[in-house]
Parts: structure tokens; C-alpha cells; sequence
């Protein structure tokens, strides 16, 4: 990854069939962190992030299998699989326990500049330029994001700081995972495959991670609990992630990833009809700004898919 790669989806528009999957799984991202805070009076979180990965393992494999994946081919992807899922189970344990320091719209905001890291990585690792326009639009739907959750409290300490950057670094991390799996030979392995090393390899590092903060379960779950566990594990890691991989080596990274910034805005709604919190006009505007920042970002550019002269082709690496 020491040279920039053509990457022949990176000029490749979104697809209307891709752009309704990913508002799906922005649906279900949304959804997702409602179901973490439901859970949280039964299971901690470090204990539900490695009972998510346990859970959704089998079904990578069994999904894979009925697809005729080879999980155990040597095809060059393990080294990359493995820094990929390194990376997977430290996001993770950055994003869980920065929520421990930091407010939880603190959070939203700082985990939603992953989309900014994915641009800068996409440029220099990728070669998926963005224009002025594609920045513009990034930078709008960002401010829909920070608009819809709020402005961020001015009273910090150092404890809330540290949660800040804790959720940055997981954001980062989100990042560099999308740019392993595009810019190495793992753009090359089946979506089950490629998730499934991550998967994997974050068990340990989740579990450690629960063992060192002392979490432990110390009743049993509620029926809601077990339900919501399920749903994580079967159907956001072992299904939507999967899809989202697959996205990701099919289409431009830089772009999939201004989309995730739908999924705080899909939180909000979901937390209304659930949790009964209020909305405003002030939802209303954010929901604007970030679809025209969407807009912005996937307006056809030339300057954001022209090659550079040097690049290599992805075929000869």
C-alpha cells in the first residue's frame, strides 16, 4: 500500500440499487446503537461486542458455505485479514469505552468523522480523488450530523476529552478497515471471508478487553436482551457488514462512507419513536443538509475520477 493503485470502481457512480442498500444498513446502524443501550442494564459492553462477534461467526460461515466460499484457500489475504481485524476489535474497544467518558452526542458527531479519514486515505492509497464539490459535500452533511445531535457541551474536562479522542481513534480505525479491504488483496476475497477474519480475530481482543474492565453478567439477561443480542450478532455483523464489505469492493469507498453519515439521523428518529425523545424543526434542517451534502458528494465529477498518469493498475499488483 506504499504507492497509490487505480482502483476501477473508484470514478464508478452509485448504482440506484446500491444507494437503497446502503440506506438500509444506515437504517439498521441507526437502530443499532438504541439496541446497545437497551441491553446495557443485562450485559456490559465489551461483553456484548464479543458476544456480537461470537454470535455472527457461524453465520458468516454457514452464509459463506451456501455461497460456495473457500474460508480456508490460501489466496495471499491473511496478513491483510488479519490487520483488518486487528484493527476491527481496537475500534471497537475505543468507541465502547470512550462512550464511558464523553456524551453520547459527543460521540455520534466524533465517530462520523470516519467519512473524512476514508476521503484523505482514499486519495493517497486509492487514487479516489474528490473535487472541491465532493469536499463541499462531505463538510455539508457533517454539519447536519453535529446540527441534528446538537452542539456539543462547552463544560468539558480531561476525562471528556479523552473520550473525544478514544471515539476519533475509532473512527479512524473504522476507516483504515474500509482501506485494508479496498486498497490490499482482500478486495480480492469473498465479503464472508474478508469480514469473517476480522470477526475472528476481534473475539479475543474484545474479550481481553472485557476481562481487564472487569465486566461480568451478573443476572440473566431479559427475553428483550437475548432478542436484541440476536439481532446484532445475525443480522448487523453477520448480515449487514457482510453487505457493506461487498459494497465497499464494488464501489468507491470515499463515497459508501458519506453515506454513513444517514445513520446518526435514522438513531434520532428510531430514539423518538422508541425511547419517546422529541424532535424539531431543527431534525428538519439537519435532514436537509445532509442529503444535499449526498447530493454534493455523488454529483458525477471529472475531476474526482481521473486517474493520475503514475498510478499502477490494481491487476499487476
Amino acid at each position: 500500500m506504499s504507492s497509490p493503485q487505480t482502483i476501477p470502481s473508484a470514478g464508478r457512480p452509485l448504482s440506484a440499487g446500491a444507494i437503497a442498500l446502503m440506506l438500509m444498513l444506515c437504517l439498521t446502524w441507526g437502530f443499532n446503537q438504541i439496541a446497545v443501550k437497551l441491553v446495557l442494564p443485562d450485559i456490559p459492553p465489551m461483553l456484548q461486542a464479543t458476544i456480537r462477534s461470537m454470535g455472527a461467526l457461524p453465520v458468516l460461515f454457514i452464509i459463506g458455505t451456501f455461497r460456495g466460499v473457500k474460508f480456508f484457500e490460501r489466496d495471499g489475504t491473511w496478513k491483510p485479514g488479519l490487520v483488518a481485524g486487528l484493527m476491527f476489535g481496537i475500534e471497537f474497544v475505543l468507541i465502547f469505552q470512550g462512550l464511558r467518558f464523553t456524551s453520547a452526542s459527543r460521540a455520534v458527531v466524533f465517530l462520523y468523522t470516519a467519512p473524512f479519514f476514508v476521503a484523505l486515505g482514499s486519495y493517497q492509497v486509492l487514487a479516489e480523488r474528490l473535487g472541491g464539490t465532493q469536499w463541499l459535500g462531505l463538510a455539508v452533511s457533517f454539519a447536519g450530523v453535529a446540527l441534528a445531535i446538537g452542539v456539543p457541551q462547552p463544560d468539558v474536562d480531561a476525562k471528556v476529552l479523552l473520550g473525544d479522542l478514544m471515539i476519533v481513534g475509532g473512527a479512524a480505525l473504522w476507516a483504515a478497515t474500509t482501506l485494508v479491504a479496498k486498497g490490499t488483496r482482500l478486495r480480492f476475497a469473498a465479503p464472508e471471508k474478508a469480514l469473517g477474519y476480522q470477526v475472528a480475530t476481534s473475539i479475543p481482543i474484545l474479550g481481553l478487553a472485557a476481562f481487564v474492565f472487569g465486566e461480568s453478567i451478573t443476572h440473566t439477561p431479559a427475553p428483550l436482551s437475548v432478542a436484541l443480542m440476536a439481532f446484532q450478532a445475525i443480522w448487523v455483523v453477520g448480515t449487514t457488514f457482510t453487505l457493506w464489505f461487498a459494497l465497499v469492493m464494488a464501489y468507491s469507498a470515499s463515497k459508501l462512507s458519506a453515506f454513513t453519515f444517514i445513520t446518526p439521523l435514522f438513531g434520532v428518529v428510531g430514539s423518538y419513536f422508541i425511547m419517546h425523545d422529541t424532535l424539531s424543526l431543527t431534525f428538519g434542517a439537519a435532514a436537509v443538509l445532509v442529503i444535499a451534502g449526498l447530493f454534493l458528494v455523488n454529483r458525477p465529477s471529472s475531476t474526482a475520477a481521473a486517474p493520475r498518469d503514475a498510478l499502477l493498475n490494481v491487476t499487476k499488483t
